[in-house]
């Protein structure tokens, strides 16, 4: 009786995947457009929009009515090839005519990231932890004029971490604030699980640098902690039991955003954001970022003009257009497409990370991005003719 209840028990397990995988496909396909735009594609596994293709393929929105969104090939931005060749397949190589039928056909965009690809990063004598010229990136005039485009058409508008920060040029960025009454400070951060620059390696050696330069050559930071730096090469640390009682940034959200997009009350997130300021009269900010200050550490901030609290994700109120701006490198995440053909996984998300690791951002993934994204998607697509 045990080794059938057993061999039952076997089975079930076994078939589980099957049958999440035939509801997954037997799912009807939500045919939305997506103008997705990333400059920062180092290798063909897309890392910087993976997450968005992992909702896209689970919900079964397509390009089509029957072709789905491929990683590797669908979004205009860097090509990487092999041997270090690569191809530009930007926005800039369109004429005018050409994106306007591009805002006519799109639904909507999503800007994953507009950082781009530097020279050390692509060439393989360059030193990734340096600074160095870049190769190709920022937000370009025709980037500016599809988006223009898509406001005045009323059409949903996504843009993550710095889309308009370094290094797109002052006037483009000024167009964009203008354009969807958003303002960057000239910050961004990271957080850092370890400031030792001798055990972690994933620590800038310009960022140390800048600081060096400004702190007669010293750097003594050992703890956890973050890291600000503004676009005149400043930095501000802010360590924790320091400056922080507790180094991590956490992104909180008020109960009627946690109900309405399917959010956590506060979710850790451990990695790139900038610090952007949103037109109240035109924005609402959904979500927070807020960092555990001591006395010292509100003093460090205040000397530097840096907000105690600033948007993890703003969204416009209104119906004249829709736009959302997510201040976090919100689509890098290590996620696994392979999952996003089983319906119904998003019940066993916690399978899939480690809740005691900070630096966790696979759980980030499950718990923020996936369900915010998803209830977006889901709720603009139901506003579309069909």
């Amino acid at each position: 009786m045990k080794k059938k209840i057993l061999l039952y028990l076997f089975f079930f397990i076994l078939f589980i995947p099957v049958f999440m995988w035939l509801a997954w496909y037997f799912t009807p396909n939500t045919k939305l457009v997506i103008a997705i735009v990333d400059k920062t594609v180092l290798t063909k596994k897309g890392q910087e929009h993976i997450s968005l293709n992992w909702v896209l393929n689970h919900e079964k929105f397509t390009k089509t009515s029957q072709k789905p969104y491929h990683v590797s090939e669908d979004y205009f931005g860097f090509f990487p090839q092999e041997n270090e060749k690569y191809n530009l397949k930007g926005l800039e190589r369109f004429s005018d005519s050409k994106l306007q039928q591009l805002s006519l056909d799109a639904d909507m965009a999503y800007f994953t990231d507009t950082y781009g690809i530097y020279n050390n990063e692509w060439f393989q004598e360059g030193d990734i932890s340096a600074r160095s010229g870049i190769l190709y990136g920022g937000l370009s005039n025709k980037d500016l004029q599809l988006l223009e485009n898509l406001k005045e058409r009323h059409k949903l508008v996504i843009a993550e971490f710095n889309t308009f920060g370094s290094p797109t040029s002052a006037r483009n960025r000024r167009a964009f604030e203008q354009l969807f009454h958003v303002k960057w400070t000239g910050w961004t951060a990271r957080y850092f699980e370890n400031l030792d620059i001798v055990e972690n390696k994933e620590i800038p050696k310009w960022l140390v640098s800048n600081y060096r330069r400004a702190h007669q050559n010293k750097w003594p930071f050992k703890n956890a902690g973050v890291a600000f730096v503004n676009d005149h090469d400043e930095v501000v640390i802010l360590e924790e039991g320091q400056h922080l009682k507790n180094a991590i940034p956490v992104i909180n959200t008020i109960a009627e955003n946690q109900q309405k997009f399917g959010l956590p009350e506060d979710m850790n997130y451990p990695f790139w954001f900038d610090v952007i300021v949103p037109d109240p009269q035109y924005n609402e900010v959904i979500s927070w970022f807020e960092l555990d200050y001591t006395a010292e550490g509100l003093k460090e901030i205040q000397a530097y003009n840096i907000p105690k609290h600033f948007p993890a994700v703003t969204g416009h109120k209104g119906q004249d257009y829709q736009f959302y701006y997510f201040s976090g490198d919100f689509s890098d995440n290590p996620v696994s497409l392979s999952s996003s053909y089983l319906k119904g996984i998003e019940y066993l998300k916690g399978l899939f990370y480690d809740s005691r690791n900070v630096m966790e951002r696979k759980k980030f993934f499950w718990n923020f991005y996936r369900p915010l994204v998803t209830t977006i998607l889901d709720e603009y697509s139901e506003e579309l003719p069909d």
